[in-house]
């Protein structure tokens, strides 16, 4: 249960003539303690309650677990997360053998465009679009569990 992904701005907002899907998701965090984190998400028709732990010394890799839960269920634990609660369209872009996931963040996050690609090792080569920028994987800014606590907008 190691997720091992990489993170990075985006440029442009081509990605959109590429993307499968896009998917709204809402999220909160019972817990923001660095060393874990305990996510509640609700996206589209599904909901999980998830758990990452502390990252390696890149950021890349790190554990994860994730459980589906019922909507309901999201949001009855919703109000009880801490204050910061995340929005964002995510888009699935196909690149190659892997899908680039594009989050774009409104409310407290609006202006910040992420992308995110999982990898099955931490060296793996992937194709990089033309609209992915500068790499963020590791800077704890961009980390959805800060950016409930401390938004883009307050950058």
């Amino acid at each position: 249960m190691i997720e091992i992904e990489r993170k990075f701005l985006v440029t442009s907002e081509n990605f959109k003539n590429e993307a499968q899907k896009s998917t709204r998701i809402v999220q909160g965090f019972l817990n923001t303690h660095p060393e874990r984190t305990v996510r509640v998400r609700i996206k589209a028709e599904q909901a999980f309650i998830t758990v990452k732990g502390i990252g390696n010394a890149s950021g890349t890799s790190r554990f994860e677990w994730e459980k589906e839960i019922s909507v309901k269920e999201a949001e009855q634990l919703l109000p009880l997360c801490e204050k910061g609660i995340i929005e964002k369209i995510r888009y699935e872009i196909p690149s190659g053998h892997h899908t680039i996931e594009v989050d774009v963040f409104s409310a407290e996050n609006n202006g910040l465009i992420l992308a995110e690609i999982e990898l099955s090792d931490e060296n793996e080569s992937f194709l990089k679009p033309n609209w992915i920028g500068n790499e963020v994987t590791g800077d704890s800014r961009y980390y959805n569990s800060q950016l409930s606590k401390k938004p883009y907008t307050l950058w």
